[in-house]
C-alpha cells in the first residue's frame, strides 16, 4: 500500500492482540522517530520503549486501565526534559562539530541564539519541549502504518504515577504522551469496523493561492 492508504488503513486500536511486533519494524520505527522534524534538531525529549510486561502492569493504574498498554507489544513514553540547560545546548553543539566534521567556534553564532532557552524559565522550556515529542509522536504514527503496525496514541494517563514508576525525575524528564505498537484485536476491538471521519479537505485547508 502506499502512504494515503496505510493512513486510511491505521486507527486508534483499542484492544490488541499478544502477537510481537518484529525487531525490524520496531527499529525502523524507532529510526523514524530519530530522524524527526525537532526545531533547531535539538530533540529536547526522550522516548522509552517499554516491552517489560511486568512494568506495563505497574503502569495501568495510572493509565486508567487502559487494556492497551499491557495488551500491546511496546508501550512508547514520550517525555520532555524538565529544563533546556546551557549544559545540554553545548553537549549538542559537541555532536553537531563531530558529526559534521567542523571547527565548534564556526556554531558560536547558532549556539548564542540557542542558549537564549537558558535565559527562560524552566516551565517555560518544559512546555516548549512537549510540543516538540507531537511532532516525533506524529512521525511515529506514520511509520508505524508504514509497516502496516498499529498504533494507539494517548494522553489519556497520569504522567506523575508514571514519572515517578520510571524514576523520569532523575533523569530530568517529564511524560507527556504514550503510544502502544502491536496488531489489532479484530474480534474484540470494537472500533475496528468503524469507517474513518476526518473533515473534507474543503473544510480543513484554506488556500491562499497567487
Amino acid at each position: 500500500m502506499n502512504l494515503i492508504e496505510n493512513l486510511n488503513w491505521r486507527y486508534a486500536v483499542k484492544r490488541y492482540t499478544n502477537v510481537k511486533v518484529p525487531t525490524d519494524k520496531l527499529n525502523r520505527i524507532l529510526e523514524a522517530i530519530r530522524l524527526s522534524a525537532s526545531s533547531a534538531g535539538l530533540q529536547p525529549y526522550s522516548v522509552l520503549v517499554i516491552e517489560n510486561e511486568e512494568l506495563r502492569k505497574q503502569l495501568l493504574p495510572f493509565a486508567n486501565g487502559q487494556p492497551q498498554v499491557t495488551e500491546a507489544s511496546h508501550l512508547l513514553v514520550f517525555a520532555a526534559w524538565e529544563n533546556v540547560t546551557e549544559e545540554k545546548i553545548s553537549e549538542y553543539m559537541k555532536t553537531i562539530a563531530a558529526v559534521r566534521n567542523i571547527p565548534i567556534e564556526s556554531l558560536n553564532v547558532f549556539k548564542s541564539r540557542l542558549m537564549s532557552f537558558a535565559s527562560r524559565s524552566a516551565e517555560e522550556n518544559f512546555n516548549w519541549a512537549a510540543r516538540q515529542t507531537y511532532i516525533a509522536m506524529g512521525t511515529a504514527l506514520v511509520a508505524a502504518a508504514e509497516e502496516q503496525v498499529d498504533a494507539t496514541p494517548m494522553e489519556g494517563f497520569d504522567p506523575s504515577g508514571f514519572d515517578k514508576l520510571l524514576h523520569l525525575k532523575e533523569k530530568g524528564l517529564r511524560s507527556v504522551s504514550i503510544m502502544t505498537l502491536g496488531y489489532r484485536d479484530v474480534a474484540n476491538d470494537p472500533t475496528v469496523q468503524f469507517k474513518k471521519v476526518r473533515r473534507p479537505s474543503e473544510n480543513l485547508f484554506i488556500h491562499f493561492k497567487n
